[in-house]
């Protein structure tokens, strides 16, 4: 009956959490700056996934991992609904910039550079709460961290290439995608 009951939460949670990617439009414009290189990173983000629905489930007998996993996803859903709507028009899924971009620097963009990655690993580690043995979870969260760093290291050439000293200095101030560390 747990493996239902968790089984359920999690598939509410990725629903709400698909939800705002789907309603918000995406940039129509053409970019003037792309890196298509950022598929790598989203290729082992994905893979990440992967490796969590891989091998025998983890018995959820414990009352904390459902709980500490209701956490990661309430996160991670909070930042999906904010940080879509922060960026508007600019949000992409590649990396790139359109000829009018602006910085955001509002919303969730004012706690983190990257808040959609944040959700990202917000829900890789619900996910892998509700359903994966914790070596496995590491696992994934290596490959899911790996993949992050290669897109974020990509939209910050971009973004520092196209807004040089103002990028420069939100990027001193505003830590990554993980609150507290730079």
């Amino acid at each position: 009956m747990m493996q239902i009951l968790t089984g359920i939460l999690a598939l509410i949670a990725w629903l709400l959490w698909f939800a705002p990617f789907v309603r918000t439009p995406r940039a129509q414009a053409k970019p003037d700056a792309v890196d298509h290189r950022g598929r790598w990173g989203m290729f082992l983000q994905l893979a990440s996934f992967v490796v969590l629905g891989l091998g025998p489930r983890a018995s959820l007998d414990s009352w904390w991992r459902p709980a500490l996993a209701s956490v990661f996803f309430t996160l991670g859903i909070v930042l999906a609904w904010a940080a879509p709507r922060a960026l508007g028009k600019q949000w992409r899924i590649e990396a790139a910039l359109s000829p009018d971009h602006q910085l955001v620097t509002s919303g969730p963009y004012r706690i983190l550079r990257h808040p959609i990655y944040a959700s990202v690993i917000c829900m890789l580690l619900g996910t892998g709460l509700m359903r994966t043995p914790l070596p496995r979870l590491a696992a994934a969260l290596v490959l899911c961290a790996a993949g992050t760093e290669i897109r974020v290291r990509i939209e910050e050439r971009l973004l520092a290439a196209r807004f040089a000293e103002r990028y420069a200095a939100y990027r001193r101030s505003i830590p990554a995608y993980i609150p507290f560390v730079r």
